[in-house]
């Protein structure tokens, strides 16, 4: 299958998925579809809430490596950077609840996806990652929206050891997810709190997001200030050597 972000709206509620075949990596046209299509089912009124999942084994193994070899300066750095910038801040501004479901891995830029959700139901399957270190970047973007569900010592021991996995139990204990379930029983776990939680008033439904997302209005600059310093590091020898490596 090709790269997609697509959506459908079934009983009120929007689902939104997306599908890469190198692991649900993200370029950054796919990047700002996803953005796009949040926006869309903000604005339609026919829809009381929303629900982020991927296709596949991996919910998401981040950013794009070979669009990142392709980065030669720092204002493209910085741009494809700012993809996921965009990405929470439309998750954040969105005014309708995210539910993720996450099925599998999630690796970097897709735990800060994971993190950005307003609850998430995973799997057993569904070990974290935050590598960025190990190829001489940083979790630079996505580290606000992380260090908000799970707390910064936690947010520093996924960091400082990238290139360790952290089982589904251990991002369940810590808060990055809301529910863990078994793969067999995750459709059915999903479909019953999103249709319980659609059934209730919309009005309150978006009245908990402002409250959720209080204090989080200076990430419409952050963001984009840490995406400046993953994408001056992604130029280093460094980096280039580290991702060329990942590609054999």
């Amino acid at each position: 299958m090709t790269a997609f972000v697509k959506q459908e709206v079934k009983n009120t509620i929007g689902y939104i998925t997306f599908y890469h075949p190198a692991g649900n990596s993200f370029p950054s046209s796919q990047l700002q579809q996803l953005v796009e299509t949040i926006q869309n089912l903000d604005k339609n009124e026919n829809v009381t809430l929303i629900v982020l999942q991927s296709e596949g084994n991996t919910f998401c193994a981040g950013a794009s490596f070979d669009e990142l070899l392709q980065i030669d300066n720092l204002t493209d750095g910085k741009q494809f950077f700012s993809g996921f910038a965009n990405v929470i801040n439309a998750m954040r501004n969105c005014s309708k609840l995210i539910v993720g479901k996450v099925q599998g891995k999630a690796v970097g830029g897709g735990v800060g996806i994971v993190a950005a959700c307003d609850y998430a139901i995973a799997t057993t399957k569904a070990d974290v990652k935050l590598s960025e270190l190990t190829i001489g970047i940083g979790p630079f973007v996505i580290e606000p929206a992380v260090s908000r569900k799970i707390g910064q010592t936690a947010m520093s021991e996924l960091t400082l050891a990238g290139n360790e996995w952290k089982p589904a139990s251990w991002a369940f204990e810590k808060g990055l997810f809301a529910k863990l379930v078994q793969p067999e029983e995750l459709d059915t776990e999903l479909e019953k709190f999103a249709l319980q939680l659609a059934s209730y008033n919309p009005e309150a439904l978006s009245e908990m997001k402002q409250v959720l997302w209080q204090n989080t209005s200076h990430w419409s600059s952050l963001l984009y200030e840490r995406a400046e310093i993953s994408g001056k590091l992604v130029l280093s020898a460094f980096t280039k050597k580290a991702l060329e490596g990942f590609k054999k």
